[in-house]
């Protein structure tokens, strides 16, 4: 589904992403994780085209340069963003409708589609009169997930989806995107909880100041004294 080949990213004299390289195969959860400032956001952008980078991207098999990122969009690489990035001032449910804007679903389409993202979030639908802006963070991000599923993703991007946000709801969270892993979908998982996305990917990357330092299924590096001791608070053994 994706293949990153010596990814680099600069800020001007600065090198944010240097020799990253990582696959990601169709119905596969991978994970990236590390510490804030490791280039985890910075590759997530890069692959959508939304900044300049050196190496080669190819998703679905096809090199993403020269591709604008509303193609990439169009084409289901879909990226859920930190910020979230709601219109504050529209319904819940205007804001999933503007995430099948490109596909130019028909009404019977688009009704069915809103029932799906409504049966995995049932208080969006509690709330889907309410104005984005006057939601919780949790349920902002329940939004921002909805919204990216509402386009139908081949490759769905989240960039720090449980940050923020209170326990109970980060597992919350993390349950529906067990319940969309189950169903196929493909998830590429920036996350700073790093037990919470290597218990549900089946492969991590560890980045460390733009490189990647560790790689592996993600049971293993659940296991590996590097990772216990710098990510998950636990002593080496």
């Amino acid at each position: 589904m994706l293949s990153v080949e010596g990814l680099g990213v600069r800020y001007g004299a600065a090198q944010a992403v240097s020799e990253v390289s990582f696959t990601v195969a169709q119905g596969e959860v991978v994970t990236l994780i590390g510490p804030n400032g490791a280039g985890k956001t910075t590759t997530l952008l890069a692959l959508l085209n939304l900044l300049p980078h050196s190496g080669v991207v190819r998703y679905r098999g096809a090199p993403t340069r020269g591709r604008s990122p509303e193609q990439l969009v169009g084409e289901g690489l879909t990226l859920v963003p930190e910020k979230r990035e709601l219109f504050a001032s529209m319904s819940v449910e205007d804001n999933l409708r503007l995430g099948a804007f490109a596909r130019r679903a028909s009404a019977r389409t688009l009704g069915r589609d809103l029932e799906e993202v409504y049966a995995l979030f049932p208080r969006l639908l509690e709330r889907r009169r309410q104005l984005a802006g006057t939601m919780s963070g949790g349920e902002q991000q329940m939004l921002a997930v909805g919204r990216a599923l509402m386009s139908k993703p081949q490759l769905l991007m989240l960039d720090e989806p449980s940050l923020g946000l209170a326990p109970l709801i980060v597992r919350e969270l993390f349950e529906i995107f067990a319940r969309l892993k189950a169903a196929g979908t493909t998830i590429l998982l920036v996350e700073q909880n790093a037990r919470a996305a290597l218990e549900l990917a089946d492969r991590g990357f560890v980045l460390e100041a733009g490189e990647v330092v560790l790689e592996g299924e993600a049971r293993e590096l659940l296991n590996d004294p590097r990772v216990m001791e710098a990510y998950l608070g636990l002593a080496a053994p």
